[in-house]
């Protein structure tokens, strides 16, 4: 079936039909916009709400915690799916709205044209029509005359009266309008002809053939929108496989939580490797009081020095009385205080070994322009060859240093052991200082411990200087081996002392350091 057979008469239904079909594209193409838009919109909120949780501190993101790793995989997945977002929005766009409205183009130019030529097949026939009419009236109206003629004649003929001059007359009339109505009656008889053969060919031929086209182009309408349906599910259908692995990471996120490893690294990483105080000794004021020694001693009783967890808690100390960071890790916990050098002994050996790496391969270029001298100077490497091995020399002495300071926060073990010199560094010349004990309060001791020195007048004793310390901490005093020091405080039993220099620099050392003279 067909419009050009069935619906031959139904012109003004046809142009209905088309234009209905081509508003209900357009409609399709502004549903897919909005919705590309609500795609787009999603996919920004999303992305802003990651962005949002992202920004926590550089210590949270590289938290190690699995429960806080986790929360950050699971912000990186939901980033990725809102990519998925975007492309379903992108592609709508590409894909469905511009493509179609292209066609939509296309179709109406098409519809236009197809209307344009029913148009003009239909003024072409009433065209023919009006030509038709025209002939029949003329064809009447000089028939009518030429009856009125030949009746005239007769009467011409019949008339006694008439001479003979009047009756040729009247009959050569007649006979003229006869011959002129014989004349528009073939005009008129071609003329219907005519207007029958266009009239045939117009509803036969030319309107079905015009109305099938515009068939064949609103089913090229309907299929082309049947594949923008499919489209929309076709496009979300394609990312579902990314989707679905992003989700799926979401929840191998969540799966990957380990509570009990958790905690497990929690106390790895705050162990502070101090024993538990032992119990207070009972003091007996009974038999009288015994003299108090000096407030301004560095140290409390060993007991309160190990009272670490609370100490922390003293936040009323100024931020400038806090400890500062020392080189040497001493602020920290013991069990923090070997990760902490360990670590740096482990960063300083890969830095050593790529200098070594680069210093070998010097090596071996030096030698190929030796053996090739039209390849380079072999002098030209001396100065590169002599700042690697520089580099390297310091690199050893870092790391002895650390490993000095490692084996100090051990536990003094014997620093002759193999472990000392593996990286080959001569330390032999150097003594090895002991071991000075942990500050009471804090990890160094604070401002608050040192009151005025003026106040201490009189001299212990005289020493000398064994070992170098550097006094980084407000109220120590730097030393370096071979001074003559006066004490000005002796050891309470706690590990330090007050000295004076000669030029009158005074401080708190360790008193393990200095040996009397």
């Amino acid at each position: 079936m067909d419009w050009g057979t069935d619906l031959w008469d139904q012109n003004d239904v046809i142009d209905k039909h088309t234009q209905s079909g081509l508003d209900l594209v357009e409609r399709y193409v502004k549903f897919v916009k909005e919705r590309s838009e609500i795609e787009q919109n999603y996919a920004k909120q999303l992305r802003n709400l990651t962005k949002k949780y992202k920004k926590g501190s550089k210590e949270e993101q590289e938290c190690k915690f699995s429960n806080h790793a986790s929360f950050q995989d699971i912000l990186s997945e939901l980033n990725d799916y809102a990519g998925q977002r975007e492309v379903v929005a992108e592609n709508m766009m590409t894909s469905i709205c511009v493509e179609l409205t292209k066609f939509l183009q296309e179709i109406k130019q098409e519809r236009k044209t197809h209307l344009s030529d029913v148009k003009k097949a239909q003024q072409t026939l009433e065209s023919s029509f009006k030509q038709l009419e025209s002939t029949k009236k003329r064809f009447a109206k000089e028939w009518a005359e030429a009856e009125k003629a030949t009746q005239q004649a007769e009467k011409t003929e019949n008339d006694l009266n008439a001479t003979r001059l009047d009756v040729e007359k009247a009959k050569h009339y007649a006979h003229t309008r006869t011959h002129i109505a014989e004349e528009s009656r073939s005009d008129y008889a071609a003329q219907l002809q005519k207007y029958n053969k266009e009239q045939n060919y117009h509803y036969y031929t030319d309107i079905p053939q015009i109305f099938n086209k515009l068939q064949d182009m609103d089913e090229r309408r309907i299929r082309r929108l049947a594949e923008g349906y499919c489209q929309f599910s076709e496009i979300e259908k394609n990312v579902l496989p990314i989707v679905t692995k992003c989700l799926d990471c979401i929840y191998t996120a969540g799966t990957r939580i380990n509570a009990n490893q958790d905690s497990i690294l929690f106390i790895e990483q705050h162990k502070s490797g101090f024993e538990r105080p032992s119990d207070v000794d009972f003091e007996d004021y009974s038999h009288g009081i015994k003299p108090a020694t000096s407030e301004s001693t560095l140290n409390a009783p060993k007991h309160k020095a190990k009272l670490w967890l609370f100490s922390k808690k003293k936040t009323s100390v100024p931020e400038k009385h806090m400890p500062v960071e020392s080189e040497d890790f001493s602020h920290l916990p013991p069990e923090q205080r070997k990760k902490k050098l360990q670590a740096k002994i482990d960063e300083i050996t890969k830095e050593l070994q790529k200098a070594q790496d680069s210093s070998e391969a010097l090596e071996k270029m030096k030698v190929v322009y030796a053996n090739n001298p039209g390849l380079g100077d072999p002098s030209s490497l001396e100065p590169s060859i002599s700042e690697t091995a520089q580099k390297i020399g310091k690199l050893r002495g870092e790391i002895a240093k650390y490993e000095t300071w490692l084996l100090e926060a051990m536990g003094g073990e014997d620093s002759s052991s193999p472990d000392s010199h593996q990286h080959n560094v001569n330390t032999d010349h150097l003594p090895e200082p002991p071991e000075f004990p942990d500050p009471p309060e804090e990890s160094t001791p604070t401002v608050g411990l040192y009151t005025d020195f003026s106040e201490f007048d009189d001299v212990c004793g005289q020493y000398t200087v064994l070992y170098a310390f550097e006094g980084k901490d407000e109220g120590t005093l730097s030393i370096s081996p071979g001074e003559q020091l006066s004490a000005i405080e002796e050891d309470q039993g706690d590990g330090w002392m007050r000295v004076v220099k000669a030029n009158g620099e005074e401080g708190y050392i360790p008193s393990s350091y200095v040996q009397p003279l």
